[in-house]
């Protein structure tokens, strides 16, 4: 729901002279009846403020492209269904509004509805509704279409539905329009597909784009983008004061005194509230024990069911429970005006995106608490998280050359056995491309234009130092003495930044440390229970036979590893943060420590006592293993052999050997290469030793296979097919972590 307080204003309007003969008076009161509707006001209760007002009558009397920069619970939305209803009043086409928080698209869709705009919307997670949505927006029956950006680069829909669209449009919203910026924080290629269409509107269509979180060279850049920088657009940047939110830090030694915290303070929280978790497994954790603890809380995160997500939306919403634990995913678009707090376990890497973050709490309250409890394991993960950068130029043109070479669409998995990339960021990399004229997304993939295309070399460094600045503005943030909501507004470069004087270091902390030895007992049992599921791969790359390997299609069952176990994930609070340490690039190899061999035990146990046993899906594999084999290892040999072996010892298993590399030059291929790549350089790499054949065909039952770490599966699956080949009856991997 909208509070109505954001939206009052009682100043005095100076006339603008209107088209058709209406007054700017008689113009505002219509638009100020249209925002009583919206908020379900009595008529005549409401009415726009005069930077609100602004906008509005740029964009339907004068039809003016503006980019609105103004603080989160502003009301831009007030502006664009105002705005919209003003403008179909007069005979306008539909607003179009591009936006990526599905959150936010439901919650605005509800608000139009209580102003009777008709409002539809176009994402993922919809898909079924698509068709009849486009009927009604050929028949005129809908006032707003939502759309997500990675519509925009959908082949059907921006050659069938986009042009129409652009023909007809009334009003072109772009919401979260830092996105469209590569100086953000939060750069989102398919944005840039918005350059396109504006460039097809009908003449005299406004173009309204808005953001919470652009500092000056953002706000630029987005004006160029959007062509909105000419001298008649305009611009309209507000205050980033949030006078409702408390700031401050709490600072703890370790995870289990962050998640002991939390149980102890939890209640002390005004209504209800999000806790933002920087992994989805730390947003697990966090949800798993404050559950024991006897809190109503939801996990929110993505690998949420989106029937989940939104009935953890509904729950949050109607105050049903204390707190979503939410990793970005819920991102900036959840829109709950009374939210009493936001606590993040773990600092964001950047102030703009954590200034996001915050705005959600105390849009429509007094009071709203905001504070962070940052962890020695955040840059780890910020690191863990950052090979979101724009490649290298060699990668670039092989990209290009492939697909010039191609004489046909080539898909993302067909790319990946001639690109060694990542599969999500060989996708940024091609919308980049998409937009920058040298490739363009057809059916059936991806092919090159043949246009001429310059890497920008100095652009990409600067925005990598961009980077790296805004990290260490987290890390300024946390440490700070000065005011941290006037520290936030200058990293958004907001002139009238003063000390707000609520803060813990303007006004003192006014919530402790402390935590009881009760709850800190029993974080710590919940951070140290080991144990994930590791899956199998079960189909081969796309594209192996072009690479020269005859691999394609489903693993046959007889060759497949079963699922796994890992002591923990790297990405976690718990065994994550011990495990980091150990697997770090550059640290010292050296036996297993003890407490790690004494959990990977304790994973194995609590396996064989799992429903079925060892491999539940697989037939006469229930079994105990009646050995084990570990994977050799260039880099941590000594971890890798005293882990397996020192689980031979303790579970009373003979140690059977380790695969052998199949020469002086085979190793391990770089672990965050793609599919194809690291199975192309994994192939041939390892073989079975006749020693190791024969220890193996003194067995009939399933082995238990040792590694240090998995990430894409690929070694594992290769091991596994060359055991199973060997006779082995089952593998079952165990490692001591896994990605993710």
């Amino acid at each position: 729901m909208i509070i109505l307080s954001r939206w009052v204003d009682s100043s005095i309007v100076s006339p603008i002279g209107l088209h058709g003969g209406m007054t700017n008076l008689e113009l505002r009161a219509e638009a100020d009846a249209i925002l009583a509707e919206l908020v379900g006001a009595p008529e005549g209760s409401a009415r726009l403020r005069e930077d609100q007002w602004q906008a509005v009558a740029a964009l339907v009397e004068e039809r003016r492209r503006a980019l609105v920069v103004q603080r989160t619970g502003w009301g831009k939305s007030a502006v664009y269904f105002v705005a919209t209803a003003l403008l179909r009043r007069r005979g306008s086409g539909p607003t179009v509004i591009v936006s990526p928080l599905m959150a936010l698209m439901r919650n605005q869709v509800e608000a139009a509805e209580r102003a009777g705009i008709r409002a539809r919307t176009i994402n993922s997670a919809n898909p079924e509704e698509w068709v009849s949505i486009y009927e009604e927006i050929e028949s005129g029956a809908t006032d707003v279409l939502l759309v997500s950006p990675e519509r925009l680069n959908s082949v059907d829909f921006r050659e069938q539905v986009l042009p129409k669209l652009a023909a007809t449009t009334g009003l072109l919203v772009v919401d979260e329009a830092h996105c469209i910026s590569d100086w953000g924080h939060d750069f989102r290629p398919d944005y840039r597909r918005l350059r396109a269409m504006l460039g097809d509107l009908a003449p005299g269509v406004p173009v309204l784009a808005t953001t919470a979180t652009a500092n000056a060279r953002v706000t630029a850049d987005v004006a160029e983008q959007l062509g909105t920088g000419a001298s008649e657009a305009l611009v309209l940047r507000g205050s980033l004061e949030r006078n409702s939110l408390r700031l401050g830090v709490v600072g703890l030694p370790d995870a289990a005194h962050r998640l002991a915290w939390l149980a102890e303070h939890l209640d002390e929280l005004p209504g209800s509230g999000i806790i933002y978790t920087l992994t989805v497994a730390a947003a697990e954790e966090a949800t798993a024990f404050l559950r024991q603890r006897g809190f109503k809380v939801d996990s929110y995160t993505g690998r949420t069911e989106n029937a989940d997500r939104l009935q953890a939306e509904a729950d949050l919403q109607q105050n049903r429970v204390k707190a979503l634990v939410a990793t970005s995913a819920l991102g900036m678009g959840f829109d709950k005006p009374d939210l009493g707090f936001v606590i993040h376990l773990g600092s964001p890497s950047s102030p703009i995106a954590y200034y996001q973050q915050v705005g959600r709490a105390g849009r429509g309250v007094e009071h709203a608490e905001v504070l962070m409890l940052p962890g020695k394991e955040d840059e780890a993960i910020w690191r863990y998280f950052a090979d979101t950068a724009f490649p290298p130029e060699a990668q670039v043109r092989q990209t290009l050359t492939a697909l010039a070479e191609a004489g046909r669409p080539l898909s993302v998995p067909a790319l990946e056995a001639a690109v060694d990339l990542r599969r999500t960021r060989l996708e940024t990399m091609l919308k980049v491309l998409d937009v920058d004229g040298a490739v363009k997304r057809v059916k059936g993939g991806w092919e090159s234009t043949g246009q001429p295309w310059v890497y920008d070399t100095e652009r990409y460094a600067w925005v990598a130092r961009q980077r790296a600045a805004e990290q260490q503005a987290m890390r300024d943030y946390v440490s700070a003495s000065q005011c941290r909501m006037e520290f936030l507004r200058q990293r958004l470069d907001d002139e009238g930044a003063v000390a707000c004087g609520r803060c813990d270091n303007c006004a003192g902390a006014w919530i402790g440390s402390s935590v009881s030895t009760e709850a800190l007992t029993g974080a710590e049992k919940e951070l140290d229970r080991p144990g994930v599921e590791v899956e199998p791969r079960r189909m081969w790359p796309t594209g192996m036979p072009a690479l020269g390997i005859d691999l394609k299609g489903r693993i046959p069952a007889g060759e497949q590893a079963a699922t796994g176990r890992a002591l923990g994930r790297l990405s976690d609070i718990g065994w994550g943060n011990r495990l980091r340490p150990l697997l770090a690039e550059n640290a010292p190899d050296g036996p297993v420590p003890d407490d790690v061999l004494k959990a990977t035990v304790a994973v194995l146990a609590d396996w064989a006592r799992s429903p079925g046993g060892w491999a539940p899906n697989i037939p006469d594999a229930s079994a105990r293993p009646v050995g084990i084999v570990a994977v050799p290892s260039l880099s941590r040999p000594q971890l890798v052999g005293s882990l397996a072996q020192g689980i031979a010892t303790i579970g009373r298993l003979p140690y059977l050997g380790s695969l052998t590399y199949a020469g002086p030059d085979s190793a391990h291929a770089a672990r965050r290469s793609n599919s194809a790549q690291r199975l192309k350089a994994l192939s041939g790499t390892f073989i079975v030793s006749e020693e190791l054949a024969g220890a193996l065909a003194g067995y009939s039952g399933p082995v238990l296979l040792v590694d240090d770490y998995t990430d894409s599966g690929w070694t594992l699956a290769v091991a596994a097919r060359l055991l199973r080949q060997a006779g082995s009856a089952q593998v079952l991997p165990m490692v001591l972590a896994a990605a993710g």
